[in-house]
């Protein structure tokens, strides 16, 4: 006999007695009235913070979730703006932006592409296929692809269809004279930043500023609505240089093929105008093209009028001389005795290539004696030649307001031994960059004051600042006008039609602490006309390599040429109807 549980026969029962489900006796649990209560609280808080919180974010402070959503839909677009143009003094454009495209991808969407697409990106793009992919092997959500593609090329990638592949506008700079006024002008990097020259220089005149609008892109990121526009771009300001592109062109040009001649390292020329004290050209070799610089040097980069300083050799001299005119301690007929041609100072001996005899000091100029110049110098205390360096400028700090200006190199005045001094007087033991020795020489050409250099045209003359006497320019200037005689060390300097002043000077190189007897600097800073001297012109020539190193023979004729070219330009009437033509021989002599 089987047996039956009791519930299951209570659960008959009371089915049985006609009562529902939830009265089973079965489902009568005791629980305590607290307990149901604390629940109920709970979810009513719950709920209540839940309805705080929803009216905080949507009724009280909204600021939190438009911007969330806009960061989602709206966006900032960059609005560039135009550099501003640099051209020569004439107006003549030496720097210019064009419009052109930065290729930019989301690296998820374009490796979605057919390989086919991306190998005709590559092909547009100027890369290999291999490149472009690594570019977009990247974790990051954009990267650029190419800077500054041209308009022509950006538009056949856009037809290629590839998503993820879009273009900003930008813009290029470009350099119309090229290699001729690189030194000057500079360049740019691919964000229109000066990189050098002018162009880093006057950064700030010439970037502008940029102008933003805010739109909203679908998913796809087409532009779909023009919000506003936030700040509009302004375009950078104009600069106009000093520079004269027609005499910046017969220096660059008759530099190059003095160097080439010459068999040279490098060479540099620095034209100034001696009124304004304005640059009018700025040229070295060798030189680069700013409009492709994939091949770039250090060599070609260096601006050598500007960066590089040397000891000056004998165009340091007219400077003891004038000193020692100024004072009243010699004058132009004064005698020194240079024979034997060698003086022993302390111990140590310098030495002329020629010995002279009895000189005046007019003719220890003109023959560019040591002996006769060092004699000169120590007459007079080391302070006041020192002073004298100091206001033409050297061992000073460049005001020329342009990138990478050198001080050269004047030692206190307190250190000189007599030795020093005698050396220091004909440019040994003192450094030197050619534009300081080109503005230096404007005490000559200036009746005896001195004037700030300005690679911007100037409006008016600036006012100078007196160095020498006017009677003692004007006697320094004969001495200058005697060199390019057929007496003097630079009759090569001549050019027909106008009187010539200037100083040559030849001086070893130093390497590892010591002069290399092996290796010379040629100079040649010279002026004219002499009865009206309008422009200055200094030329330097690094590391000869032929059978000429003078810088009488070298550089001397390099300024003739430049002189000659330039004076026209400028329409100087000529000041000489007579004039004694240098013809040079094959080996360099004159006849």
């Amino acid at each position: 006999m089987t047996r039956k549980s009791p519930s299951s026969g209570g659960a008959r029962v009371a089915a049985a007695k006609g009562l529902p489900f939830s009265k089973n006796p079965m489902l009568a649990l005791q629980l305590p009235v607290w307990r149901s209560r604390l629940v109920l609280f709970i979810l009513f808080a719950a709920f209540a913070a839940l309805a705080a919180r929803a009216l905080w974010l949507q009724g009280i402070t909204t600021a939190f979730l438009q911007k969330q959503g806009e960061s989602r839909y709206a966006r900032t677009l960059e609005l560039p703006a135009t550099r501003g143009k640099i051209t020569d003094r004439n107006g003549l454009v030496l720097a210019s932006s064009m419009p052109v495209k930065a290729i930019w991808a989301v690296p998820e969407d374009v490796l979605k592409a057919p390989r086919e697409q991306i190998t005709a990106l590559a092909g547009l793009l100027e890369m290999s296929e291999a490149d472009v992919r690594k570019k977009l092997d990247s974790d990051h959500s954009f990267v650029y692809l190419k800077r500054q593609v041209e308009l022509d090329v950006a538009d056949k990638i856009a037809k290629l269809g590839i998503d993820g592949i879009e273009a900003r506008k930008e813009y290029k700079r470009f350099y119309p004279q090229g290699e001729v006024m690189a030194h000057v002008v500079g360049f740019t990097s691919s964000d229109d930043v000066g990189q050098d020259g002018m162009e880093l220089a006057q950064q700030a005149t010439l970037v502008g500023t940029l102008g933003s609008r805010r739109v909203i892109k679908d998913r796809l990121g087409h532009i779909v609505e023009d919000i506003e526009a936030v700040r509009e771009p302004h375009d950078g300001k104009d600069l106009v240089l000093s520079i004269d592109s027609k005499i910046q062109y017969i220096a660059f040009s008759q530099l190059k093929e003095a160097v080439e001649k010459y068999k040279a390292k490098a060479g540099a020329v620095v034209a100034l105008d001696v009124k304004t004290g304005e640059v009018l050209a700025l040229a070295n070799w060798p030189s680069y093209n700013p409009n492709d610089r994939r091949l770039l040097s250090g060599a070609q980069l260096r601006n050598r009028v500007m960066t590089d300083t040397f000891e000056p050799g004998s165009t340091m001299k007219p400077f003891a001389v004038a000193l020692a005119l100024d004072s009243n301690r010699v004058t132009p007929a004064t005698t020194f005795q240079t024979a034997p041609g060698a003086m022993v100072i302390g111990d140590r001996t310098i030495h002329d290539a020629h010995s002279k005899g009895l000189l005046s000091v007019a003719q220890v100029i003109q023959h560019s004696s040591n002996i006769g110049t060092a004699k000169i110098a120590l007459q007079m205390p080391a302070r006041e030649m020192w002073e004298m360096f100091t206001k033409v400028g050297f061992g000073q700090p460049p005001k020329f307001g342009f990138p990478g200006s050198v001080a050269g190199r004047v030692r206190p005045y307190k250190s000189w031994r007599p030795i020093e001094q005698a050396t220091m007087s004909y440019g040994q033991g003192i450094s030197v960059s050619l534009i300081q020795l080109a503005r230096a020489y404007m005490v000559f050409a200036r009746d005896g004051d001195i004037i700030p250099l300005s690679f911007q045209k100037v409006g008016e003359a600036p006012v100078g600042q007196r160095v020498i006497s006017s009677r003692t320019a004007q006697e320094m200037r004969e001495m200058l006008e005697m060199v390019v005689s057929p007496e003097g060390t630079a009759p090569k300097a001549q050019v027909p039609g106008y009187r010539i002043g200037g100083k040559t000077g030849t001086a070893y190189k130093v390497a590892g602490g010591k002069y290399d007897t092996h290796r010379y600097i040629g100079s040649f800073v010279g002026m004219a006309p002499m009865s009206n001297p309008r422009i200055i012109i200094a030329v330097m020539i690094d590391e000869p390599g032929g059978v000429l190193h003078f810088g009488g023979d070298i550089a001397a004729p390099t300024f003739a040429a430049v002189a000659a070219n330039a004076l026209r330009a400028l329409n100087v009437p000529p000041d000489s109807t007579v004039t004694n033509i240098i013809i040079p021989t094959e080996s360099g002599e004159v006849m």
